[in-house]
């Protein structure tokens, strides 16, 4: 009984430490059949999107998904703790439970539980007193532990949040350039204007290295593709299809337009999407609708000339289009499904306002308020002031 229990502690401790070094230290995707990371995911994330879909509203949906990504983190703090604790607690015990228990006349599986949750959190509370070198030896390495377990997941939540931040920061500021949520169509409409052809080129340079850093990020720590934007209407897989989407339109239908910087950006944004898709088993799945039909490819190449941008008008010009999608939308909605973040249009059904409008809207609408309210409160101080005059 003493061995089957030594044994399953260092068991316990491997697979606890090699979870946690894989998922916080090792800066690559980790391979591997079994990991308590993807158990934890796999068994709360499906449970919780069925959750989330009988909330009533959108809004409500979306802010309970939101809880997800940080609550799961704090889900992995807790059960690497929880694997070195029982781990130990488990060695403790295969030695036969060597402490001096005030509280039992003979020390079982509770007391070495405690001396383990004790020692790795280094409370130091010295109650239970080791009877052997082996224990004294295991303690020490525990605590030791302890004090790296603390030292890592300070410096976890710097660079998670760190990455979290930077991939944000892009997103927002498509909001302007191509509206919310992101479509093609409105990303090259607003482009076409003096100079738009070198904003448009930097653009696609900025989402080029954006989707470089995505799917190096997110490779390393995969828990960031289920922390949700911060505003509505937006989300990095929109973001992220809409910029495929705009070098697809780029590449295979506008002229004058730089057709090359598109395509090196659709392969750095399609290698992202690809690989995050990977990291999820998904597989290419065929979209519900089509997102741009021959009556809205129409529609959209209508609304590129009315705003000025020059559209190939051959027969071939839809066959390309077409083609290039392929290359990335099964990839897309397999991620829009598992994420329960919807797809961009090509074109936007009905219009919408920028997150940015909104906001000015809402700021305008309450500065208003304030300022009638402080037109009505000088206008019966003046009444007052006439009326003490007149009393006077």
């Amino acid at each position: 009984m003493h061995v089957l229990s030594f044994i399953a502690g260092l068991a316990c401790l491997f697979v606890g430490l090699l979870d946690a070094f894989q998922t916080v230290i090792l800066p690559r995707r980790a391979t591997g059949h079994f990991r308590l990371t993807g158990l934890v995911y796999v068994l709360t994330w499906r449970p919780w999107t069925t959750a989330a879909r009988l909330a009533r509203t959108p809004r409500k949906r979306e802010t309970m998904l939101s809880f997800y990504g940080p609550l799961s983190l704090v889900l992995l703090l807790v059960m690497w703790a929880a694997s070195i604790v029982v781990g130990f607690a488990l060695l403790y015990y295969g030695l036969g439970s060597p402490f001096a228990d005030p509280l039992m006349h003979t020390p079982g599986w509770h007391s070495d539980l405690y001396v383990s949750g004790t020692t790795l959190f280094t409370l130091g509370l010295g109650d239970m007193v080791p009877h052997t070198h082996t224990a004294r030896y295991l303690m020490v390495l525990e605590s030791g532990m302890g004090l790296g377990f603390v030292a890592v997941v300070i410096g976890y939540f710097p660079v998670l949040y760190g990455a979290f931040s930077r991939r944000e920061v892009s997103i927002s500021l498509l909001d302007a350039r191509a509206g919310s949520p992101p479509t093609a169509a409105e990303l090259m409409r607003r482009h076409a204007f003096d100079g738009g052809n070198d904003a448009l080129i930097l653009l696609l340079e900025e989402w080029e290295r954006w989707s470089a850093e995505l799917l190096e990020s997110h490779i390393s720590y995969p828990l960031l593709c289920y922390f949700r934007s911060q505003h509505t209407n937006q989300s990095w897989l929109a973001a992220l299809t809409a910029v495929l989407d705009a070098c697809a339109l780029l590449v295979s239908g506008v002229q004058e337009y730089p057709a090359r910087q598109a395509q090196l950006t659709f392969a750095m944004a399609r290698h992202a999407l690809v690989d995050l898709s990977q990291i999820f088993s998904l597989t290419p799945v065929p979209l519900e609708r089509d997102r741009l039909p021959q009556e809205g490819f129409v529609a959209l190449y209508d609304q590129l000339c009315q705003a000025g941008v020059r559209v190939c008008r051959d027969a071939d010009s839809l066959a390309r289009l077409r083609k290039m999608r392929q290359l990335y939308e099964g990839h897309a909605e397999a991620l829009s499904r598992y994420l329960l973040m919807p797809l961009p249009p090509f074109v936007a059904e009905q219009p919408h306002k920028d997150n940015w409008m909104t906001v000015a809207r809402l700021r305008a609408e309450t500065e208003a308020v304030n300022l009638g309210e402080a037109s009505a409160t000088g206008a019966h101080a003046i009444m007052a002031h006439d009326e003490e005059d007149h009393l006077f």
